[in-house]
Parts: C-alpha cells; sequence; structure tokens
C-alpha cells in the first residue's frame, strides 16, 4: 500500500509557476503558461499539466530569445 501512495506522489506534476507573474500577449512571461493553461491548471489531469509544462518551456525559451535574453 505505501509504494502505492508514493508513486502516486511521484507522478505530481508540479506547477512551472514562478510567482512572477505578468501577462504579455495572454502569455505568461515568468513561467511560459498560456492564461488559460494557468486558469484550467488545478483540473487538469497528469499528462495534460505534462504536455503544459514542457509547451510553457518551449514558449518562454522562445519568448526570451526574442527579447535577447539567454
Amino acid at each position: 500500500n505505501r509504494n502505492i501512495q508514493e508513486s502516486k506522489v511521484s507522478k505530481e506534476v508540479k506547477s512551472p509557476c514562478v510567482s512572477l507573474c505578468h501577462l504579455k500577449h495572454d502569455v505568461c512571461t515568468g513561467c511560459g503558461r498560456s492564461k488559460s493553461e494557468i486558469t484550467e491548471w488545478k483540473s487538469m489531469k497528469h499528462k495534460a499539466q505534462k504536455v503544459t509544462v514542457e509547451r510553457a518551456a518551449v514558449r518562454l525559451k522562445e519568448m526570451r530569445k526574442k527579447e535577447g535574453k539567454r
């Protein structure tokens, strides 16, 4: 039973939020998530959260690249 509980905990996806929220064109410049992804985060299933984290990381990288930051 304990192993099952531990595996459930390890499957949780940590929110990419870094508490630097500022929306630019409906995308947070702090975490890279869209406004709708931020709103829906808590109701998303595990797989959707993982996909959101991956997409947010790509968006954030592209935003920083455009701004000339590394």
